[in-house]
Parts: structure tokens; sequence; C-alpha cells
């Protein structure tokens, strides 16, 4: 039998407030995928919204995998990708890094594993255009991503605290991440980029250590959110909404539209009932789903 590598990749959500495009964390959302060696290249993809990718060689899952091989100078074999998708397309959840991610590690388990994580990470990071998606679906858990003065990335591993509970309310209309680029300033202040700097220290303190208070202040920010809400009805009406039934705090999930509310045990209920209304009263369908930190990352193996 032609060998298979099977590759689960979690969904994530990044920014978190002030972690503009170095903070991101891995949720208990998966697509899944399946690379066989074959004669030709075919790609046949199932689940929800599975219509609107390509089938051919333009496909990101494809053209990551393809990566790998130029990157090792060796031709890319023909293969069949199976694709089952659950996270949701252009909604803040990293579906193009699951593609991305997935892609790369199909290939480099077929290639007989010549890649590191770090070197994955960097290739991912380089096809993506930022880390804060891509390492921590890769590696789990919530991540801080920072390139060095040589652009070499360093990774830490942020805790996050237990009572910190992750709920997403997924609407049904998407905003792209290029709309999304579009809409932030070509500069900031001074004083904007010092509140981010110290916003993004407190959080990580406050997600390690599960104070709520600290965390209500930490994800406040200055550089995206404020610009990119404007492109999200009812925006400050949700955002009041969850910190009225008790959420922590309310921030935009990636580029948006989904957003992201952290809450504790007690609140959580009454936060997951409460934040898609808003959305509701304007005829906006949307789901909310009480997540939890996938801390364990992209899962692959060789089977045949």
């Amino acid at each position: 039998m032609p060998q298979t590598a099977q590759v689960t990749v979690p969904a994530t959500t990044a920014n978190i407030g002030p972690g503009f495009d170095c903070l991101g964390a891995a949720l208990t959302l998966y697509n899944h995928f399946q690379f066989t060696l074959a004669e030709t290249l075919t790609i046949t993809i199932t689940g929800k919204e599975a219509d609107r990718l390509s089938t051919g060689p333009d496909n990101l899952v494809y053209k990551a995998f393809e990566a790998v091989y130029t990157h090792l100078n060796k031709p890319t074999p023909p293969v069949h990708i199976d694709i089952d998708l659950h996270v949701p397309l252009s909604r803040g959840l990293g579906s193009s890094s699951t593609a991305i991610v997935g892609g790369l590690v199909g290939a480099n388990l077929l290639a007989g594993s010549p890649l590191s994580q770090d070197e994955i990470a960097t290739l991912a990071t380089a096809i993506e255009g930022h880390p804060d998606n891509v390492v921590p679906a890769l590696l789990g858990g919530c991540r801080l991503a920072v390139h060095g003065e040589n652009d070499q990335l360093t990774l830490c591993q942020i805790p996050w605290h237990e009572s910190i509970i992750p709920i997403v309310v997924i609407p049904d209309f998407e905003l792209a991440t290029a709309a999304a680029r579009r809409v932030l300033p070509d500069s900031y202040s001074l004083a904007d980029a010092i509140f981010n700097a110290a916003h993004l220290a407190l959080l990580t303190q406050a997600l390690a250590n599960g104070n709520g208070d600290w965390l209500t202040k930490a994800l406040c920010d200055r550089i995206h959110q404020p610009y990119r809400k404007t492109l999200i009805p009812s925006y400050d009406k949700i955002h009041t909404a969850a910190l009225m039934a008790g959420a922590w705090g309310l921030v935009i999930s990636g580029a948006g539209p989904t957003l992201f509310a952290l809450a504790n045990e007690k609140t959580a209920p009454n936060v997951c009932q409460t934040l898609g209304q808003p959305w509701q009263a304007i005829d906006i369908p949307c789901t909310v789903h009480q997540l939890a930190i996938d801390s364990i990352g992209t899962q692959a193996k060789l089977i045949g």
C-alpha cells in the first residue's frame, strides 16, 4: 500500500488584544488532512464551504506541500489530498494556517521528516506572512513569536491558566485579512506603541495566573482593534454585552469577524447565551462555541 500521512491541525485565535501579529493560541476546533502518494495530483474536500476551495495546484494545502520539496531541492511527488473542513473560512480562526501547517507537516512526514519543528514554523511563517496563527497551530498552546534582528524566530510558550475559558462567536459573514489590514494606519504614535507594549506584558502575566482584573485591563489595544471594529457590525454592542454577562474581556479573533471572549467557569454559560444576541437582532446569523485551549498542536502519523 502507498504511504499515507494523516494530519490534524487546530484552529487558532490570533492577536488577542495587544498581541498584534505575535500572539496566538490553538483552539479545540480542527481541520483534518490526508496525503497519499499517487500517480497524479488529486484533491477532494468535504465539510461546510468545501465547494469554495480549489481542487487544483493553486490549493493552499498543496502549495504548502510543494514548498517542503522545493525547500529540500527535491521534485514534488504526485499526491492525493483529502481535506475535511471544520474551521470556517475567512472568519479569523486561522483556516489558512491550518492549510499551510497541514501541507508542510504532511509533506515533511512523507519525505522522511528531514525538517525540525522550528524549520517548519519558519517555512509556515514565510508563507503566511506572520507567525501568530501558524505557530500555535503547529505547536499548540498559547505562543508568542518574536522576530530577531536577523529575522530568526524566537518562540515562547505563554502559560494559559485553566480558569480562563475561551468562547468564540462566529458570524455568517466574512472579513478578508487583506481588507482588515487596509484599514490600519501606516504609522502609530509613541504613546500608542508604549500603551500596547505595556498591555501585552500585562496580558502574558494575566493569562499565566488567571487574574481577571489584569486580564480585563490587558486586552485593551490601540494598534488594530479600534480600526478593525469599524468593519464588524454591532462590535461595541457585543463588547458591552459580553462584559455585562460576566466576561473578563472580548477581542477580535485574528482579523475578524469572529469575536473572542474570555470568561471563567461561572460566567461562561451566561456569556455564551448573550454573545450572539446583538447580531441576531440585526438578522446576522451566528454560532457560539465554548472551546478550550489545544495544548498539543498539530498531530500527524504515517499509515500504510
